[in-house]
């Protein structure tokens, strides 16, 4: 499993606050890519409504999801390939292992893979002398660099062209430079070469088709393309999600996934793989097999509440809209999935209470529904884990997060439900405001508990009279 740093959320977040590439990074990012998103649906021939017919396609799948992940296997069967259904994180790393032992492999070449980082297999295969090389040149980077990726499809957006260029010296020998070209002249050269003698190539998932019996792979680079037809293995990491019923339902998700993710029309490289290379077939892998991973997904699938996040297709669409992402960065998450949709589904995969930062700290502004090409209600299943963390909830093993809160806002309820209590507790604050730290006329710090509202801002102080108040005393009937 990969190692997950949720508890740091605040201090990884203070961090990304202050580090000034990153922020002039997100906000190129989402200039670019979370307007270019909303043109790009607007400019479809069914108009942005086609993303309500992305969700139903999806639901539909999900609703139906043990028979289209049976006849996706029987399918990839019958052309060859090998099929193992991974319950857990360690079961899917020890089946990939096992293959790699009976091949031989000392070399694996990765595409760009959410699932691998999930489970933590890039240190599970280094462990046993394997050499593992991503080849997504983002992926590539932040492997150079020791790091985990900050952004599901620019992992090295944290990282400035100097930066890359002292990496590049340091790492690959390569002279310095901050060119963009000239680092990616060097970055193909050093990975051409791990293309080319690779044992395995392992891949991702963007979509199955139960009907055909294939996967499909999305990339800008080819690199996928290349770990998949060059080495004489191919394993593919699927979320078992990730299945959908009908080849024609690919054209309206793949529109739409590209449209969200890079506000483009479509990706350069789109390959099928459903098995092996035939006999008479000059290109592609010997062996093929597809490890389809449960790692709490079925608990998801259980819950109606948040089925729906299973429909997810991991475009970052919404990362490329949120507010909280662009001022934090993706690292501040602790976990291979950042923005609204690591809020969401980090909570569920790795407990609640353990990763109850990521969706507190959301704004529920709605805009990451508004950007998602699934249409999927980010804030609705926000607002549930919320809940939770208030009230508890056995059924996810929730206790509540704060009790001492939970009363304050109980008292509060009380207060406002009941006009002369509340007309006494305003009068007491306009008495005890007196004696707080000021600043140009603003309370500089609240006393405990409420201390954090003025840890980072100043607040107004209460006015000398309530607009009740001011009311009643024009005469008016309250």
């Amino acid at each position: 499993m990969a190692t997950i740093t949720t508890e740091k959320y605040r201090s990884a977040a203070t961090e990304g606050i202050g580090n000034p590439v990153l922020q002039d990074a997100l906000a190129n990012l989402q200039e670019r890519l979370g307007k270019g998103a909303a043109d790009a649906y607007r400019r479809l021939p069914e108009g942005p409504d086609l993303r309500l017919k992305a969700h139903d396609i999806r639901m539909e799948s999900i609703e139906h999801l043990d028979i289209l992940l049976d006849r996706l296997t029987q399918k990839i069967t019958e052309n060859g390939g090998h099929v193992f259904f991974a319950p857990n994180a360690d079961s899917a790393i020890s089946y990939l292992r096992n293959v790699a032992r009976q091949n031989n492999v000392r070399r694996v070449v990765k595409g760009k893979s959410m699932v691998s980082e999930e489970i933590g297999l890039n240190d599970a295969l280094s462990a046993d002398g394997i050499e593992v090389v991503e080849t997504d040149l983002g992926e590539y980077i932040v492997q150079l660099a020791g790091e985990h990726p900050s952004h599901i499809i620019a992992p090295a957006i944290h990282k400035s062209r100097a930066d890359i260029g002292r990496l590049f010296a340091d790492t690959i020998g390569t002279p310095y430079t901050d060119d963009p070209p000239t680092l990616t002249r060097a970055a193909r050269k050093a990975l051409r070469e791990k293309f080319l003698t690779a044992d395995m190539g392992i891949s991702g998932c963007n979509l199955a088709c139960a009907e055909t019996g294939h996967i499909t792979t999305v990339s800008n680079e080819g690199n996928i393309r290349m770990s998949s037809t060059l080495p004489r293995v191919h394993v593919a990491l699927m979320g078992m999600e990730r299945v959908i019923a009908r080849l024609e339902d690919h054209d309206v998700l793949f529109r739409l996934l590209t449209r969200g993710a890079a506000a483009q029309n479509m990706a350069t490289y789109v390959s099928y793989v459903g098995g092996p290379r035939r006999p008479e077939q000059p290109d592609g892998p010997d062996a093929f097999h597809l490890i389809i991973l449960d790692n709490g997904r079925s608990k998801i699938l259980a819950d109606p509440e948040y089925r729906e996040m299973l429909c997810c297709i991991r475009c970052a669409a919404c990362l490329n809209v949120c507010p909280v992402y662009r001022k934090i960065g993706g690292h501040a998450y602790g976990s291979p999935y950042c923005g609204p949709v690591g809020a969401v589904v980090t909570p569920l995969l790795v407990g609640i209470n353990r990763a109850r930062h990521l969706c507190q700290g959301e704004t529920l502004c709605g805009a990451c529904r508004q950007a998602c090409p699934i249409n999927i209600d980010l804030p609705r299943m926000l607002l549930r884990l919320r809940a939770q963390l208030a009230e508890g909830d056995p059924q996810w093993s929730v206790s509540p997060a704060n009790p001492i809160e939970k009363l304050g806002y109980g008292i509060w309820s009380t207060i406002v439900g009941h006009r002369r209590l509340y007309d006494l507790v305003l009068r007491a604050g306009r008495f005890f405001q007196k004696y707080m730290p000021r600043m140009d006329e603003m309370l500089r710090r609240l006393p405990p508990p409420v201390h954090g509202w003025t840890a980072n801002r100043n607040l107004r102080p209460l006015a000398g009279q309530s607009f009740h108040e001011r009311w009643s005393n024009k005469g008016h009937q309250a």
